[in-house]
């Protein structure tokens, strides 16, 4: 797989359409690499134009500015901006909704305006458009789904449909979870708690989360948040059902569906 930088778009004398922010997550992260790769397998396969930062891309900061080191954010933020503005950057797609709500509502402010795109609503379009095409009878015909939504997504910036429309198109069972949308439950990793020791408690969050998926009796869990991917596996794990449900992410499902 071949996907050119900005600074190699640039040494051209062109840009390309879209900015794919790839994230920590999806950089760094075995789990998360395999969406990396499954989403600019589908930008490929639709024809879209896109780069990457490369070694140039930061993390966001969110992570920073979720635990209170504020200083640390806008610095990260600043940087990143400068990087993004030295490339005329209009659209960003980002498969992390950590980065998507970052980059939407909280580097305005500092001076990064862009229209950021997350990769259930690009999805979306592709399909409406037919510009992203599922075989028949695909990989998971009939099975039964469930999708988890991620906080940042959901509650933070009210995108529910765009990624229950991508699900529906691979002509699966969507089955909803007791507590959904609005209402849904977050995965246990938000506001930076990825990243410090449990509280007590009687169980943790993530295994509840789970347990609320697994009463649905799907074949796949859905997600499309690396952070919440990785919960939502340590859950299925602790419930030993690893070789009986799946965790992917919907640009896994779409890819394993191409026609």
């Amino acid at each position: 797989m071949n996907v050119k930088t900005m600074a190699q778009w640039a040494a051209e004398g062109t840009a390309p359409d879209i900015l794919f922010w790839v994230g920590c997550a999806g950089s760094f992260d075995q789990r998360a690499q395999k969406v990396t790769r499954a989403f600019a397998q589908i930008l490929d396969a639709a024809g879209v134009s896109y780069g990457i930062l490369g070694a140039e891309e930061m993390c966001t900061g969110d992570p920073a500015r979720r635990a209170g080191n504020e200083f640390l954010f806008q610095m990260m933020a600043s940087q990143n901006i400068a990087v993004l503005n030295g490339y005329e950057v209009k659209k960003i797609v980002t498969t992390c909704p950590h980065c998507f709500n970052t980059l939407s509502n909280e580097y305005p402010e500092l001076g990064g305006k862009y229209e950021v795109v997350h990769h259930t609503t690009l999805l979306q379009q592709l399909i409406n458009e037919g510009k992203v095409k599922m075989k028949e009878g695909g990989s998971f015909k009939g099975k039964r789904i469930t999708y988890h939504d991620s906080c940042y997504l959901g509650r933070a910036n009210q995108i529910y449909e765009a990624p229950r429309a991508v699900l529906e198109a691979l002509d699966a069972e969507l089955v909803e979870m007791k507590r959904c949308r609005s209402n849904g439950l977050c995965c246990g990793a938000g506001g930076a708690q990825m990243f410090k020791e449990e509280e007590k408690g009687d169980t943790r969050v993530n295994w509840e989360r789970t347990k609320e998926a697994l009463e649905t009796q799907p074949a796949v869990i859905a997600s499309a948040c690396p952070f919440c991917n990785t919960m939502l596996t340590d859950g299925v794990k602790v419930n030993e059902k690893e070789t009986e449900v799946q965790v992917l992410d919907v640009a896994e499902l779409v890819a394993q569906s191409l026609a």
